[in-house]
């Protein structure tokens, strides 16, 4: 039998070499049927989640590890090596320009619960951060605004604006640590 790490982890080595998963030549390369992956899998939306999120997550467990400064400067800091590493990441540029639609609908609805995971993660970094009044809605709204920054050519063919969202939410995170700055 089959398991669904066993899938994920498959699927991160497909995607990287391909900037895509094909369930039929993922199911091939893993001596399994369709039916099989898709029972494991549930749907290609979430498999390519799973993927996605398994792979950023080691980005952020990255850019968190290598942070330097702390509180709110430090949760932009990390936010800022997240992004730059995501965006040089050539099967997810790869992905993003074959796929938008897909990719939207993995990536900014529940199809592939990366915000929800993404959004948790933000948390715990605000938490770390000592940011007391940083809520879950507050991550939400973080995680919206980084997305909006680096996704704005899926939704509408907006270039990415990325130091347009650090702005922004330098200015929200310096509300939060009432720094009068």
């Amino acid at each position: 039998m089959v398991s669904d790490d066993e899938v994920t982890r498959a699927g991160c080595r497909f995607f990287l070499a391909h900037g895509t998963v094909e369930m039929s030549r993922l199911a091939e390369d893993m001596c399994v049927s369709r039916a099989t992956l898709y029972r494991i899998t549930h749907s290609r939306d979430r498999l390519l989640g799973d993927v996605l999120w398994r792979l950023a997550e080691r980005m952020l467990a990255d850019a968190r590890r290598e942070c330097t400064a702390t509180g709110a400067e430090g949760v932009l800091e990390v936010t800022r090596r997240f992004t730059e590493r995501l965006l040089a990441a050539e099967p997810f540029r790869r992905f993003l320009t074959a796929e938008p639609e897909v990719a939207a609908r993995v990536l900014m609805t529940g199809a592939g619960r990366v915000t929800e995971r993404v959004v948790a993660a933000q948390h715990e970094i605000f938490r770390e951060a000592g940011l007391p009044e940083a809520t879950d809605d507050l991550a939400y709204l973080y995680v919206r605004i980084i997305e909006s920054a680096l996704y704005g050519e899926l939704v509408d063919g907006r270039n990415a604006d990325l130091a347009l969202a650090e702005r922004v939410l330098k200015e929200i995170l310096r509300q939060l640590s009432h720094d009068p700055r």
